[in-house]
């Protein structure tokens, strides 16, 4: 069985179109497949349009959940309630297409467990936005000592046996293309072209792109400390130098009065150095606080399957 993974928020000006491409793609492959369907808090209709589809295909079920618990807790839930023997991730928003899901298939059949589909170009997105997406896979892959791939996100197909390992990592910070990466097991791009949205909005803005950076660095790298680490002592030496010809000048020339706006210069950039740091240390620290709560990833409010019509799981 394969088993088609679809988290959803606010999606309902595409899901129509979407779900139209996924079953045309899925009912031409001889092979039994389900379609799980995440709501993740949604506060449009796509709650109405994904009911619509459970009560009109067996194979298509729908968990909606208590509130937004984000786009990475609600792929674990996708992956908790699959089935298939291979499992592949889709966003809802057409930007990767269906029609490649064969072929994420094929690799998978010549006994890969983690086929991730690259992208080629990125058609619909601002220079900017693919700028600052180069630079941080650039920043994490040189950072983390997991290689992560470049330009994937988190369309791809797991085997049943990656699954189940990566449904064993229940951390509270989930970075998913770290962790699809960090289980191991083999590997192999599948290169495409990245569409523009069918419909709708980006949910990602700018603040909450690098808020994703941070959480992908801090979730696979300790280096920020270390950084930190190597640039409090670089300071500290240099300031012991400064302060061994501050006296060696005094000796020699006096003790002329040292300028005011020196002085300012020097307390301002060594205050601002230390409360880096401590921001940096208050990122893992606040890490650590929230696994040790060890709360529940996400929770359920209603399951909807055709077969077994609405029902508490």
């Amino acid at each position: 069985m394969l088993s088609v993974v679809v988290p959803v928020y606010n999606e309902k000006d595409v899901l129509p179109k979407f779900h139209d491409r996924l079953l045309c793609v899925l009912e031409s492959l001889c092979d039994p497949f389900e379609v799980i369907y995440i709501n993740d808090g949604s506060s449009d209709q796509s709650l109405e349009i994904l009911k619509s589809f459970c009560a009109a295909n067996r194979f298509v079920s729908c968990i909606d959940l208590s509130r937004n618990f984000g786009k990475e807790s609600a792929m674990t839930a996708g992956l908790d309630y699959s089935r298939g023997n291979a499992v592949i991730i889709i966003d809802a928003d057409l930007q990767d297409p269906p029609e490649i899901i064969p072929e994420l298939l094929s690799r998978w059949r010549e006994g890969y467990d983690n086929v991730y589909a690259t992208r080629r170009r990125r058609h619909g997105e601002t220079w900017l936005k693919r700028v600052t997406a180069g630079m941080f896979y650039k920043v994490i892959g040189g950072l983390s000592r997991v290689k992560i791939p470049a330009d994937t996100g988190d369309f791809r197909l797991l085997s049943r046996r990656a699954v189940d390992a990566l449904l064993q990592l229940r951390e509270q910070h989930r970075f998913m293309k770290g962790l699809f990466a960090w289980i191991g097991y083999d590997a192999v791009a599948l290169e495409y072209d990245r569409d523009p949205r069918f419909a709708g909005e980006s949910k990602f803005n700018y603040v909450k792109l690098w808020n994703f950076a941070l959480e992908g660095i801090t979730s696979f790298s300790i280096a920020p400390l270390k950084i930190s680490s190597y640039f409090g002592a670089f300071v500290a030496i240099m300031a012991g130098i400064y302060a061994v010809s501050v006296v060696i000048k005094t000796m020699i020339f006096g003790n002329p009065v040292a300028g005011y706006a020196s002085l300012m210069c020097s307390v301002l950039f060594l205050g601002g150095v230390q409360l880096v740091a401590i921001g940096i240390l208050g990122e893992y620290i606040g890490r650590m606080f929230n696994q040790t709560k060890n709360r529940p990833l996400y929770f359920v409010k209603r399951y909807f399957h055709a077969e077994s019509g609405e029902q508490k799981p």
